[in-house]
């Protein structure tokens, strides 16, 4: 609760982390609300083919004649969910296994590092597109098994595998601030009070963490974004009907020629893409430099 007032303090006393969050927030109110009140929907084929922007669609439209406002609002959601659940993920792996890490010390602490140092060499985003290709099937089988057939089974794997590849700097972070706090008078009094090692991570050492945790989390965010719009570029990420930012990126793309620009198409998806992930960043450097205790300090 405490770092949560902070982080309202904070915003409403810094114009530019509040206009990012106003920015944010209509983001997901239009993306989640407003899509329904565009009179069309996100798989609406037409012949208004390539269409300008107009009053009947805003934003014009796209090859196959969908509204591109409904098709970007709803790449939003997708972008939008991709990015949170992957840092769902991100966060509860790092998150874990830097406070095991960082409390446990000695020998574990030097074979958990050693591990984080191997997965950083390793080429992340391509192993992470070689394994969403090669375990789409797999996994399409095993969701009709569950009765979960209308779910992306693509989908399922860009989140699992992006977030168990945005961990490892969330993990060194927790680690090193674990290392620090566990030499505190506090920790040091409830091991002599004869607490749990588990009790004392999640009761003493958590809330110790919560400050760095959100900062991290609005910078997880942006780079997931980021990374599953590049592999939807590339034609490995969410699959027609469905469609995210980084899709109809890739669709305006295509049809750039020298004869004849359809701008609409590549300045409207790609603009809110931009402004989000800026809004995203800039919140996420303005809490670091309010919410590192050191910095605090400072000042």
């Amino acid at each position: 609760m405490k770092t949560l007032d902070l982080f309202f303090r904070v915003v409403k006393q810094d114009a530019l982390l509040l206009a990012c969050s106003l920015f944010l927030l209509m983001v997901l109110a239009l993306a989640f609300v407003g899509i329904h009140y565009t009179g069309y929907t996100y798989d609406q084929i037409s012949d208004a083919s390539l269409l300008r922007p107009s009053r009947a669609h805003w934003f014009g439209t796209d090859l196959n004649g969908h509204d591109l406002l409904t098709r970007t609002l709803f790449g939003a959601q997708i972008s939008l969910f991709v990015a949170s659940a992957g840092t769902i993920v991100s966060l509860t792996v790092g998150v874990t296994y830097g406070m095991i890490s960082g409390y446990a010390g000695g020998r574990v602490d030097n074979v958990m590092m050693r591990l984080v140092e191997i997965i950083y060499s390793l080429p992340t985003l391509v192993l992470v597109i070689v394994l969403v290709t090669s375990l789409e099937g797999s996994v399409t089988e095993f969701l009709k098994a569950m009765g979960l057939s209308r779910v992306s089974p693509r989908l399922v794997l860009i989140v699992v595998f992006l977030g168990l590849t945005q961990w490892l700097t969330m993990a060194r972070i927790i680690r090193g601030q674990v290392l620090v706090l566990k030499q505190q008078a506090f920790v040091q009094a409830s091991l002599a009070l004869g607490q749990s090692h588990v009790r004392i991570l999640w009761k003493h050492l958590f809330p110790n963490l919560s400050g760095i945790i959100v900062v991290y989390l609005t910078l997880t965010i942006p780079s997931i974004m980021l990374d599953e719009s590049f592999m939807s570029f590339l034609g490995v990420g969410v699959q027609p009907p469905l469609a995210s930012w980084g899709t109809l990126v890739s669709d305006a793309a295509s049809l750039i020629n020298p004869i004849k620009l359809y701008w609409w198409m590549l300045i409207f998806p790609g603009g809110l893409m931009t402004l989000t992930l800026l809004a995203l960043n800039f919140l996420g450097d303005g809490l670091r430099d309010v919410l590192d205790p050191r910095a605090r300090n400072k000042t």
